[in-house]
């Protein structure tokens, strides 16, 4: 266990996610994942969060294993067709990852999601975070325009468009 990582996720505070994204970014986020899903049948989530607790810390808990978590906890696998895209920014970690549901991976696979979060990671090294979300939501836009495209008219949105701030 690294201490400056428990030191580091200790006094990081909800500041810092308003610091990287005010309001008016997380609206913008929204809107273009409501476009995005015109053009698809696939969802979108968008979840960031500022750090993680001293007890997951403890645990070692990777950015990818709360991604995970937050993928089962946001109900990201119960969309109708499995495909279902969580993007997840831990700030703490300057940590980005993307879980894709089973339908969606098999198509596209491990390379393309982690070419996206090095995307978004090389935007935000630049303190770019909207527009590092932005760029990653237009590419996950383009593979599920690719592999599952808007055939229902009138379909349910089954997840929020609203990012999630934890």
């Amino acid at each position: 266990m690294s201490l400056m990582r428990i030191i580091r996720h200790l006094f990081i505070g909800q500041i810092a996610v308003k610091r990287a994204l005010p309001p008016a970014s997380l609206a913008r986020i929204e809107q273009a994942i409501k476009q995005s899903e015109m053009n698809h049948d696939g969802e979108i989530l968008f979840a960031v969060e500022a750090s993680l607790n001293l007890v997951s810390l403890l645990k070692r808990q990777s950015a990818r294993e709360r991604a995970i978590d937050i993928f089962s906890l946001l109900r990201v696998w119960d969309t109708h067709h499995n495909n279902g895209v969580l993007v997840y920014l831990l700030l703490a970690d300057h940590d980005v990852e993307i879980v894709a549901d089973r339908g969606i991976y098999a198509k596209v696979g491990h390379v393309e999601w982690e070419r996206i979060c090095h995307e978004m990671e090389a935007a935000f090294r630049k303190r770019q975070f909207e527009k590092g979300v932005l760029t990653a939501i237009g590419a996950i836009d383009d593979q599920l325009k690719k592999h599952f495209p808007a055939e229902l008219k009138g379909r349910e949105n089954e997840l929020p468009d609203r990012p999630v701030v934890l």
